[in-house]
């Protein structure tokens, strides 16, 4: 019977050598806290192995007890077969259990740390890899260190102490015929284990030669009006009929496979177990052993070959494992913001009142060192001044902020917060006393209560109430039968595009910050829903020094402020009056263009 494929047979596999099992030791550090658990199930897995290893002799005592003249000799043997299951039942529960508990409070500790260690890490990091592979690195990699610790490892020292302890027993047994058996039954498992492989391949072909078609028939469905517009039916037919005749050529190779490794293990694996037998039949015939004895090499070979066939497999999945353990490892070395977690305060020490100057600071991302985003930008913003943002597309504008927030650090020049360099505030202390409503809302799959305590989680009923009218979002939330208990479904999209505002608004309410980035919070509603979220932004920004990102030039004319960025500079900065005068000036230009267009 073919072998169930697991879902990490295609996990890549590493070439185990000194450094890469110095790394992978490193996982030690979660284990330590329950070795004194993982040493006792080693215990039961010795005591497991050695009662199996007992079988074959007992048993073999049995079937020589029935020359015996007393049928107590047989009861005895049978009373010690019972006995010996018994305590290998216990110690097998035993054994199970304690690397159950082990294995799951070790990865739990370690799911937690690379957890931590991840959203501790800088925005750079997550520019540079997808939300899939990491999430990935915490799912498949560490769920495949579970099976590993859980039955691998235990399975592989089990297999281990099979080999040397059945060989052991069967050189007792009879050492003539123990140099026939290791000739032949060890070469034929380790082929059997190699035909195996060959299979698996073959198997990883067929389902990616079904993967492809499926493929056509998911794009023919999801494009059927353009099949129908272009009358290509016929040819999405043949497309599709030339896809699966691959998938049969590849099964067919595989069925070949499958039926000759049958025959292989019908005549060379079952055919290795009759040249062993037929030489202890010769050798009981000669008076050289005893029927029990035979019976009892036969099933020590058994023990054997089987093992032998395992082993190989086993150490395959130990080399996956080590090679997710570097993975996860990779994630670990990387180097973390300095977050100052403080659960009582949340980290606030010093209050900062807003007033906020750049002064030359350039900026490029670290991937792309050659190409300046931001070049020698200098402003003022003085505390509770209304700062906007104006620009083409990609000039820059969402990166200034970023900077705010130091999700990056300018390659040169200084951000100035309350006179002192932001790089020597405490970034949690820094974040903490800043709050964002951007263009695309995120809410959490939570209730619409949870999502507004996202602002302030020790916040109380009444507190997120006030905040939800602040931000015209009572009205809404009492509409709903569960109200505040509401659940908004995957990132929020049960809420419409202004609802879901209002909630990000509410949780910069409940924030109450000093320093509020508003990244074009208004431009993709309709009419009626960029009322009621501009004023509930106009209410926020009171009091507030607010930078606010805009493309509706209309929505940034009573700015304290205007600055306009274009390719990466600062070229222009004034009010809306003195901006809209300048005749050569990019805001007018900008101004000008939006108001044709509408």
């Amino acid at each position: 019977m073919a072998k169930k494929k697991s879902e990490f047979d295609d996990a890549p596999k590493v070439k185990i050598n000194k450094k890469n099992l110095k790394n992978a030791a490193r996982i030690l550090v979660y284990f330590k806290p329950f070795r004194k658990k993982y040493y006792l199930g080693l215990v039961f897995l010795l005591l497991t192995s050695l009662t199996a290893l007992l079988f074959p002799m007992l048993l073999g005592r049995l079937v020589d007890s029935a020359k015996a003249a007393f049928i107590s000799n047989i009861n005895r043997s049978a009373l010690f077969l019972l006995i010996l299951f018994g305590a290998q039942a216990v110690f097998s529960f035993f054994r199970v259990y304690l690397f159950v508990y082990v294995t799951e409070n070790t990865l739990a500790l370690l799911r937690q740390a690379t957890y931590t260690h991840l959203i501790k890490l800088p925005m750079n990091y997550f520019s540079q890899h997808r939300v899939g592979e990491l999430n990935s690195r915490i799912s498949s990699d560490i769920t495949m260190l579970q099976d590993t610790f859980t039955t691998t490892v235990a399975e592989f020292l089990r297999q281990l102490i099979m080999i040397v302890g059945g060989i052991a027993f069967l050189a007792y047994t009879s050492f003539k015929l123990t140099l026939v058996m290791l000739a032949i039954v060890p070469v034929v498992a380790v082929l059997a284990v190699f035909f195996g492989r060959y299979i698996r391949k073959m198997s990883k072909e067929t389902q990616d030669e079904v993967a492809a078609s499926n493929t056509i028939v998911e794009e023919t469905m999801q494009g059927i009006a353009n099949v129908k517009a272009f009358a290509n039916e016929f040819f999405e037919i043949g497309r599709y009929k030339k896809s699966t005749l691959q998938i049969v050529e590849k099964a067919m190779k595989g069925g070949k496979a499958r039926a000759a490794f049958a025959s292989f293990i019908i005549f060379c694996l079952f055919g290795s177990i009759v040249a062993v037998i037929w030489r202890g039949v010769i050798l009981v015939h000669s008076g050289g052993m005893s029927v029990g004895a035979m019976f009892q090499f036969v099933l020590y070979s058994v023990f054997v070959g089987a093992s032998f066939g395992g082993i190989a497999e086993l150490y395959a999945q130990i080399q996956k494992a080590i090679g997710a353990t570097e993975r996860i490892m990779e994630i670990l070395d990387e180097e973390t913001e300095s977050i100052d977690i403080n659960f009582d305060n949340k980290g606030i020490y010093q209050k900062v009142s807003g007033e906020i100057a750049f002064k030359n600071v350039n900026f490029n991302y670290p991937t792309r060192i050659e190409t300046p985003v931001l070049k020698n930008i200098s402003f003022e913003a003085k505390k509770g001044e209304t700062i906007a943002i104006v620009g083409p597309s990609g000039s820059g504008k969402s990166t200034l902020v970023s900077l705010i927030l130091r999700f990056y650090h300018p390659q040169s020049g200084q951000i100035i917060i309350d006179g002192k360099n932001s790089q020597e505030y405490s970034l949690t202390e820094l974040r903490n006393q800043m709050a964002i409503v951007p263009q695309d809302v995120l809410l959490f799959g939570g209730s619409i209560r949870e999502n507004i305590l996202y602002g302030k989680p020790d916040a109380t009923m009444d507190e997120v109430m006030e905040a939800a009218k602040k931000a015209n979002a009572h009205l809404f939330i009492e509409n709903f039968p569960e109200k505040y208990e509401a659940l908004v479904g995957e990132r929020g999209v049960k809420l419409s595009g202004g609802q879901r505002q209002r909630i990000a608004i509410a949780r910069a309410v409940l924030k109450n910050p000093s320093i509020l980035i508003l990244d074009e919070a208004t431009s993709s509603l309709d009419s009626e829903s960029e009322r009621l979220v501009q004023e509930a932004l106009d209410k926020l920004m009171v009091g507030r020094t607010s930078f606010v990102i805009a493309h509706r030039l209309s929505t940034v004319r009573n700015a304290d402020k205007i600055i306009v960025i274009d390719k990466g500079e600062l070229v222009e900065s004034g009010s809306h009056e003195e901006l809209i005068a300048r005749n050569d000036g990019l805001y007018r230009s900008l101004s000008k263009l939006q108001f044709e267009l509408s």
